[in-house]
């Protein structure tokens, strides 16, 4: 990215915090504070730039303001800054953060979420009275006509904020889903790491079949969103303290706090540092969604002052217990789960024999041959993005249902390293077959415990059947050194006649379809064995997404 683009960027993010038309003094002294060192003459001519672009508008002499163009274009076309953006923007708001506790007064970190009905407040309120929010203090807003409401709840990264203020600098890690047993914190069952990703950790995870925040209540199992932080264990008591005088205004959350170097929760701690884990603000919008309630959430991307803010209820009765400890495990990260099948995979690309990794995804056996029809149609519409090769295969345990193997691109990593090439999964996407494609989300493989083309199927992002929006695809990028790259393009071909989904093979220093990979290195794009899958899904067949990973010979498979 040049400068010129950089500054570009930082220019419509700005106008799009702001409400009313802005004028170039205001944005030049934002990028000062920013670190750009730009006048008022060269705000004005890289906006004379945007306005033609169709990016702003200018708006009379009150200055200029964001278009609808624009905001799509700093959601969807900078996908390669947005993965460094989301980081910054929670660092942003934790230095941003000014609530005292002493006075109770300042600005608090908010989500901001829709509900379009009553039965939907009092879901939210019923939250509220477990305990399982960051604070119940909230501020209500009328939406427009009938029963449409906005609420705002406070975000667990105004906690962050806070013990900046009091010269604790913590640091979040990670979001995820926190599993509980009887009421007790147990482990951690996926995760999402706060670097590298264009989406907001805990958003990945709002959809009605990962979270069960009802169970929790009802019956003291299931899971919820949470997040996780790491904190220096010289300022360990400072930070109880700060968290014990929270709790005693109304903004608790947390979940557990460990020793100077104690694993909790499935994570590890190293020496000097604790962890901190605390509930996800928007636990309670989930229990919303889990009934099948429209709802329109947005996570930590605002503040607000807190003297606007009131509790929603009353009484709380505190579901949470004390953190069980009973579970060890740490949690598998999908990198090193995918080096390790990328080293099983031993297929040769010469002979057209051995094994491939397969995805495997579960469905009623009475769905199976509408399945393999809309399997069929997803690959004849579109061979060059869909993968034809499947297997059928027994469900270990259950005799009404049936498993779909499906190529994992991993497979592709695995033949390039049985040849001596080096390749890196590097992020999990969606890709947008516009003109030209680009990515419009990436997670990194890096920090995640969780394949990201899960998520976005559960998030039901995917459109690979639907006609009336443009085609989005799961796909992947690796990265491989630059020195490989003739006999990598060599490999990749023989693998893409074979029915491989390789959709690009960049160059060193190339933006491919708007993503970047390290210096020195070139990069890939293949498809995901998951996108018929996907489409499967989008029919409204109930399946279970890739429920397995293992090994199947190659030459076992079918083909569509």
């Amino acid at each position: 990215m040049s400068e010129s683009e950089r500054r570009m960027i930082e220019i419509l993010r700005i106008l799009n915090k702001q409400e009313k038309a802005t004028g170039s003094k205001l944005i030049a002294d934002e990028l000062k504070e920013k670190g750009f060192n730009l006048g008022e003459r060269a705000v004005r001519y890289h906006m004379q730039i945007l306005d033609e672009k169709g990016y702003t508008e200018r708006m009379g002499y009150s200055g200029r303001r964001i278009t609808d163009l624009g905001r799509e274009k700093l959601e969807k076309g900078l996908i390669y800054d947005q993965v460094d953006f989301i980081y910054s923007k929670f660092e942003e708001l934790i230095y941003l953060t000014n609530f005292n506790y002493m006075t109770q007064k300042g600005n608090v970190v908010v989500n901001t979420s829709t509900i379009y009905n009553e039965d939907s407040y009092n879901i939210i309120k019923d939250v509220f009275a477990s305990g399982l929010s960051v604070s119940p203090y909230v501020n209500l807003n009328d939406v427009g006509k009938g029963d449409a409401m906005e609420i705002k709840t406070i975000c667990g990264t105004t906690i962050d904020g806070i013990l900046l203020n009091e010269g604790i600098a913590s640091q979040p890690l990670y979001g995820g889903l926190l599993k509980i047993e009887d009421n007790h914190p147990v482990a951690f069952k996926e995760l999402i790491s706060y670097k590298k990703t264009s989406v907001t950790p805990l958003d990945a995870f709002i959809a009605p079949e990962m979270t069960s925040v009802l169970d929790v209540i009802n019956d003291g199992t299931g899971y919820i969103p949470a997040n996780f932080r790491l904190i220096p264990s010289v300022v360990r008591q400072k930070t109880i303290d700060i968290l014990s005088k929270l709790k005693n205004i109304g903004i608790n959350g947390t979940i557990t706090i460990s020793e100077d170097g104690e694993n909790i929760l499935g994570l590890p701690v190293n020496k000097g540092m604790i962890g901190l884990a605390i509930i996800g603000g928007i636990t309670p919008f989930c229990a919303v969604q889990e009934l099948g309630y429209d709802i329109d959430i947005k996570i930590g991307e605002e503040l607000e002052n807190f003297e606007k803010m009131n509790p929603i209820v009353g009484n709380i009765d505190y579901k949470l217990k004390k953190s069980s400890n009973r579970d060890d495990s740490k949690i598998p990260f999908i990198l090193s789960k995918s080096w390790n099948l990328i080293h099983q995979a031993n297929f040769d690309i010469e002979k057209e024999k051995g094994d491939i990794v397969a995805n495997i995804s579960y469905i009623k056996k009475e769905d199976l041959d509408a399945a393999i029809n809309i399997m069929k149609e997803s690959y004849e519409s579109d061979e060059k993005h869909v993968n034809p090769h499947y297997q059928i295969i027994a469900h270990p345990d259950d005799d009404e249902k049936i498993g779909i193997a499906t190529i994992c691109s991993l497979s592709i990593d695995g033949v390039l390293v049985n040849n001596g090439i080096k390749s890196t999964p590097k992020y999990g996407g969606l890709l947008e077959l516009t003109e030209p494609a680009l990515f419009i989300d990436l997670i990194s493989y890096n920090g995640s415990s969780i394949d990201p083309h899960k998520i976005f199927i559960a998030k039901d992002m995917t459109s690979i059947t639907k006609t009336n929006e443009p085609k989005r695809l799961l796909a992947s990028i690796k990265e491989i050194p630059y020195v490989a790259r003739d006999s990598s393009v060599d490999l990749l071909d023989k693998m893409s006649k074979l029915g491989f989904s390789i959709y690009k093979i960049g160059k060193p220093r190339e933006l491919i379809y708007n993503a970047k990979v390290d210096n020195y290195n070139f990069g890939i794009v293949t498809g995901s064995g998951l996108n018929s899958i996907a489409a499967i899904k989008e029919k409204g067949i109930d399946i279970e997404v890739k429920a397995d990973t293992k090994l199947i010979p190659f030459e076992n498979m079918d083909k569509l």
